[in-house]
């Protein structure tokens, strides 16, 4: 798909057709990035997006246990002093 740039005040712009910012998830913000001379547009994600669905697979394959009891060595049990 070919799209024009626009000239809004002292900048330019472009036109994304809003079938294409909803596949893409876009909403007020964007992240813009340069890389190998192409611009690459991406959704600006919230921090610990998708904690809460990770959480409960590490719920589901028991790999949410507490760790209050940490392994220790032979060299922790015979050279380290308190």
């Amino acid at each position: 798909m070919k799209a024009s740039i626009i000239s809004i005040g002292n900048s330019k712009g472009l036109r994304i057709p809003k079938s294409i910012l909803e596949q893409c998830q876009f909403e007020k913000e964007v992240e813009l990035e340069v890389e190998d001379n192409c611009l690459k547009i991406r959704p600006v994600r919230q921090k610990r997006q998708g904690w809460e669905k990770q959480f409960a697979q590490m719920a589901t394959c028991g790999d949410d246990t507490l760790m209050d009891e940490v392994p220790t060595t032979d060299w922790e049990l015979s050279e380290w002093e308190w």
